[in-house]
Order: C-alpha cells, then sequence, then structure tokens
C-alpha cells in the first residue's frame, strides 16, 4: 500500500493510481526535461485509455513536476551551502546560527583589535534592525538598541547598503542622530565606529560593526576584512534558513528519498571541506594549507600562486567565479578590488559544478586568511616603529615601561645591539615610484627585525634598524649583510651605515641618540665615497672612524690600530713602540733609527720583523703607516701624566 501525501488516499497497487506514478518516478529517477513528462499523458489520451486513468495521470504528472522543482530547487541550495559558509557555520562547533554568529563577531573583534564588536539584523515585521549579537559590550541600554532606517551610523549603512566609517561618531553629521542611539552609544562609551552592511541578493539583512573607545582611523584592508566577516555572517544566516527549509521540504518528500541520496557523496565532500577550512581557521593554517587541503578533498591538483596567467585572473576576479584557462580552472582571490593571488586546479577541463563552488569558497578563504595575516603584520610593524622613535624622540620616557613595551615583542633592550641607518641609493627620479620604494624598504625592515628581535621604523626619508648584536659578531659584517639583505628584499640598491654596539638603551636614551647620529654619519660617508650598496661601521674608517664616531673613541682606535704591539710590550717589557717611533721619525730607514736608538741595525731589524708579526704584513703601506703613526701619538698624549 502506498499513500498519496496531497490527499491522504490509500491507493493499492495496480491501482490506476498506484501505477499513474510509475512513468513520472522513473522520469524523476534519472532528471528528465520538464516537457517528457507531458508524454505519459499525451500517449493515455492516444490509446483511449479510461478517463479514471487520465484523471489520475494528470494528477501524478503535476506532483511529479511539483517533486521535480523542489528538487531542482534543492539541488540549487545544496551547491550553495559549500566551503566557505560552511566553514562559518563550524567555527564554534555547535551548528546553530546564534552561535556562528557569536564566533564570527568574537573573531571580528580579535583581529581588526577594537574594544567592541556587533550585528544587527534586519526585523521586517517593524521595519527597522535590532541588536543581535554583541562582544566587549558593556552597557545594557547600548545592547537593546533598535535602529530605523536611516537612523545612526548602522540605519545609514543599512539603508545605503554601503560600508561607512567615523573616526568621531558624535561629531559626525553626515547620518541622523537620535536621543536614544546617541544614549546608548554614549554609555557604551564608543567614539570611532566602522560599519559594513551584511548583504544576500540585493538585499541588506543587517551591518556588522567595529568599534573602539578612542579616535581611530581605519585602514582600507580593516574595512576590506570587516566586509569579509560580513559576508561570511550573511552566509550563514542564509544557510540556517535553507537548512529549516531543506529539512520542511524532505519530510514532505519521503518517496525522492533515493533521487536525493545520489547526492550524499557530493554533501559528504562538501562537509568534508568545511570541517577542514574550519580547522584550518581555527589554528592558523596557510595559503597553502588551504590549498592542499581543497587538493585532498578534490583528489585533484590545487596550488596557491601569485603568477597565474593575468587574462583569467582578472576574469575570475570580474565575474566572481572560477574561470576555466585551458585544462586548469583559476579561482582569484582577492579582497576590496585587490588581487592578492589565485587558487588553480590543474589538469581538469571539465569541472563539476560542486567543485567548482568548492574552489571558489575556498578562494574566499584563503582571502580572509591574508588579509588577516596582513592587519596583523602591520599592526605589529607600527607598535615596534613607535617604541624605537620613543627611544629617540621621548627621553622622559619611563626605563620600565620601555622594557615592557620591548618584552612584548621579543626585543631586549638592556642587550648589545647596534643601531644601522638604511637608505635607497640610484632610485629613479620618479616621486610615485620612489614612494613606494620607500615603503617597500620600511616592510623589508620590519620583517627582519620581527625575525631579529629588534625594532625598526621609518625616518628621515630611510629607514632606522635596532638589531642585537651576537657573540662574534661585528657591527661592520652586520651592516654589509643587512644591506645585501634589504637590497634584494626590495630589488633596489640599499646602502646601510651602522654605529657602534650600544647598550643600556632604557635607561640611558642618549646612547640611543648618539648612536643613530653615528650610523647617520657612516651612511653619509659610504655615499661620498661612492660606496653605495655597501655596508659599514665607522672601525672601517680607519683614523676616519674617529670623526665619524659619536663618542670620539680614542682608546678603541688605538687599541685596534698597535694595541697588540702595546700588549707584546707590556708583557716582554721590549722596546717595539719607541722602535716604531724611531723608526717612523727617521723616515722609515733602519740605518738612522738604529743611529736614533744606538742599537745595532740587525736589532733594528729582529724588532721591525717582531712588529710585522704582531700588526700583518702590509703595515708599512702607506694608508696602513699613516693609521699606526696616528695611533702611536694618540697613545702618547694619552700615556701623559696629567697635572
Amino acid at each position: 500500500m502506498s499513500r498519496d501525501h496531497s490527499h491522504g488516499a490509500t491507493t493499492a497497487p495496480g491501482s490506476p493510481a498506484h501505477d499513474a506514478d510509475a512513468p513520472f518516478l522513473e522520469l524523476l529517477a534519472r532528471g528528465a526535461a520538464a516537457e517528457a513528462y507531458d508524454r505519459p499523458v499525451l500517449l493515455a489520451r492516444a490509446e483511449g485509455g479510461p478517463e479514471e486513468r487520465i484523471a489520475a495521470l494528470e494528477h501524478a504528472r503535476l506532483l511529479a513536476l511539483r517533486v521535480r522543482a523542489e528538487l531542482e530547487g534543492r539541488r540549487r541550495r545544496e551547491a550553495e551551502l559549500s566551503a566557505l559558509f560552511e566553514t562559518a557555520h563550524d567555527l564554534a562547533g555547535p551548528r546553530d546560527v546564534d552561535a556562528v554568529l557569536q564566533a564570527i563577531v568574537q573573531r571580528a573583534r580579535s583581529l581588526l583589535g577594537t574594544d567592541v564588536a556587533y550585528l544587527s539584523l534586519h526585523d521586517p515585521a517593524r521595519g527597522d534592525t535590532y541588536m543581535r549579537v554583541t562582544e566587549g559590550s558593556v552597557a545594557a541600554r547600548f545592547q537593546q538598541l533598535r535602529l530605523g532606517m536611516g537612523e545612526g551610523l548602522g540605519g545609514l549603512v543599512a539603508q545605503t547598503a554601503r560600508p561607512y566609517v567615523t573616526d568621531d561618531y558624535f561629531r559626525d553629521d553626515r547620518f541622523r542622530h537620535t536621543a536614544a542611539i546617541d544614549a546608548g552609544v554614549r554609555d557604551e562609551g564608543l567614539v570611532a565606529i566602522l560599519g559594513v552592511p551584511l548583504t544576500l541578493g540585493p538585499n541588506v539583512i543587517g551591518v556588522l560593526f567595529a568599534a573602539d573607545r578612542r579616535a581611530r582611523v581605519f585602514e582600507r584592508e580593516q574595512i576590506a576584512l570587516l566586509g569579509s566577516f560580513a559576508a561570511l555572517a550573511a552566509a550563514a544566516i542564509d544557510t540556517a534558513n535553507l537548512l529549516t527549509e531543506t529539512r520542511s521540504a524532505l519530510a514532505g518528500l519521503e518517496r525522492a528519498n533515493e533521487i536525493i541520496k545520489d547526492r550524499s557523496a557530493v554533501i559528504e565532500r562538501a562537509s568534508d571541506v568545511h570541517d577542514r577550512l574550519a580547522e584550518l581557521v581555527l589554528r592558523g593554517g596557510g595559503v597553502h594549507d588551504v590549498a592542499a587541503a581543497v587538493s585532498h578533498v578534490l583528489d585533484k591538483v590545487v596550488e596557491f600562486t601569485d603568477t597565474a596567467p593575468a587574462d583569467a585572473l582578472e576574469a575570475s576576479r570580474a565575474e566572481g567565479h572560477a574561470v576555466r584557462h585551458r585544462d586548469d580552472w583559476v579561482a582569484a582571490v582577492a579582497a576590496g578590488g585587490e588581487l592578492l593571488g589565485a587558487l588553480v586546479l590543474h589538469g581538469h577541463p571539465g569541472l563539476d559544478p560542486v567543485d567548482q563552488l568548492t574552489l571558489e569558497r575556498a578562494a574566499m578563504v584563503t582571502s580572509l586568511l591574508l588579509l588577516a595575516r596582513r592587519s596583523a603584520a602591520e599592526a605589529e610593524q607600527r607598535v615596534r616603529g613607535e617604541l624605537l622613535d620613543d627611544l629617540l624622540d621621548a627621553h622622559d620616557r619611563d626605563p620600565r615601561l620601555l622594557r615592557e613595551r620591548a618584552a612584548r615583542l621579543r626585543a631586549d633592550l638592556d642587550a648589545t645591539h647596534v643601531v644601522l641607518a638604511a637608505r635607497l641609493d640610484g632610485v629613479a627620479p620618479d616621486a610615485d615610484h620612489e614612494a613606494a620604494a620607500r615603503r617597500r624598504l620600511w616592510a623589508a625592515a620590519s620583517h627582519l627585525a620581527a625575525t631579529r628581535r629588534g625594532l625598526a621604523a621609518a625616518r628621515d626619508g630611510g629607514t632606522v634598524l635596532l638589531l642585537p648584536l651576537e657573540p662574534g659578531d661585528s657591527a661592520t659584517e652586520l651592516a654589509r649583510r643587512t644591506a645585501v639583505h634589504l637590497g634584494g628584499a626590495v630589488h633596489e640598491t640599499v646602502t646601510v651605515g651602522a654605529s657602534g654596539p650600544v647598550r643600556d638603551l632604557a635607561a640611558s636614551p642618549d646612547t640611543m641618540v648618539a648612536g643613530y647620529e653615528e650610523s647617520r654619519r657612516c651612511l653619509d660617508a659610504l655615499s661620498l665615497l661612492g660606496r653605495s650598496g655597501d655596508g659599514a661601521a665607522a672601525e672601517d674608517f680607519g683614523f676616519l672612524g674617529l670623526l665619524l664616531a659619536g663618542e670620539r673613541d680614542v682608546t678603541g682606535f688605538v687599541a685596534r690600530t698597535i694595541g697588540k704591539v702595546v700588549a707584546y710590550d707590556e708583557r716582554r717589557g721590549t722596546d717595539l713602540l719607541r722602535t716604531l717611533d724611531a723608526y717612523f721619525a727617521s723616515g722609515m730607514s733602519p740605518a738612522r733609527t738604529k743611529d736614533a736608538l744606538h742599537v745595532h741595525v740587525n736589532t733594528v731589524a729582529q724588532r721591525l720583523e717582531r712588529v710585522g708579526r704582531l700588526l700583518g704584513d702590509d703595515w708599512q703601506s702607506p694608508s696602513r703607516a699613516l693609521e699606526i703613526q696616528l695611533a702611536l701619538r694618540l697613545h702618547r698624549l694619552t700615556a701623559l701624566p696629567r697635572r
């Protein structure tokens, strides 16, 4: 026995109503076109069948077409419930829309670093919007606000379907202020507010907000990032509604259960993608992890690249879908009109629509991860630059607070550091090109500082870095490595001047300033000497280093130049220093030197040979000889007794 769900009548096998179902179930099973459903009725009439059977066939045809329409609608909706939106659905574990929206608001607040984040939804019955989820809010009146269309910042966003941002809410007259809304905002203490629309097709269903209790300028990338979260929130709401509709429809389609099961493998695969992408988001995976997860689920080769064919990449970005390029499929990874790369599926010119949608949603998740990474990196760069600026400018800062700020950035201000001044050389005299190159230099220096537990900031048309000096390293080698690294990163010539080692930066702010001035003098000296693209410290310039060094390190210069000879005389009681003085005073003549010292010429030769072993074979070259004579004179002056 079977039951007609439209009339509640029971039909026996072999009855006209029961027999009328068979041809239409077959058509449903093989997914026939709508025109094919007329044929059983036309055939029965052509054969002169009884009116009862023709009526039963007509009734069965109408039911079958309704079932077919329902199934077509279900298929379209199942395809829409793919990877990215299910990722949001799984973020907090339980599969209900409230948990999803709470997770989205929490993550938006965390990544944008705001005091408060909240989400409002449209109420069709009352024609306004109401507060659905808040995170970080402390005011009850604010949590219960309702905004009419066009009222407040949120009402303006809902009315125009465009994002709006204000850095000072109460001074902004672009939207209509109301007493109730202003009172709620004032209770919460909000100043800067960013709102983006939640849209489904042409309709605005709500607004997602991020707000601070202080004046703040939201960057373009942050607006795009919040917009991505708004897309996830809208999709999560739509998904919950579609799932509710699907469950209701399936309750009335028991006889079509076998047909729906044919799609279960696709749904299971989409669910697998959802679970994998959710796990990646939660554990902070990267873009290549997303490509690997999609490759595994689709059993196809998918990779992330920033060198996809330009025509396919632009077509995918413009259409908002993956596009075919020869035997590959290209899905643009974009945010706010900016191309960030692409996910490329290789070697499958014919792609299942569900697989295509999975690839597109994975590209959306990839853009979200890239924006989040960029936002976090830029925030850290700003914090490192602000700390370095304070070390150079704010001499009255509390040393304890400076150390605490540095520790949060994994930097140790009590360690020995080198101050490096970096500058672009030979950049084409084009304002836009030069500005772009300077931004790349600052970004590369900030990345280097972060990996080396140092600090970096843009300053005086270039970049200043503060890097720790490792044991066995020297300021010279550090300057040269930094010049090579930064030059390769920005594809320009970068020159780097370095100070000598600096210590106690938190407690002695003048030390940092002196180190920066010394590194700038070394940088200028390198440019004057035509050594663009090189790196050097004051010690590399010989006696000129005395003029470049901030503290005029005479003792250090003497030690570097003739320190081994001084130490040898002190240990052995010899007269190598006096012999050197006499040798240079005698015009570097051994014969005249032996007369001045009243010793045999062989004694002079032996002493000079010992000097050569201590100072190196080139000690008599013009440049070395000049430095040695200056060091001898400075040594005599510093050794004179004080009166």
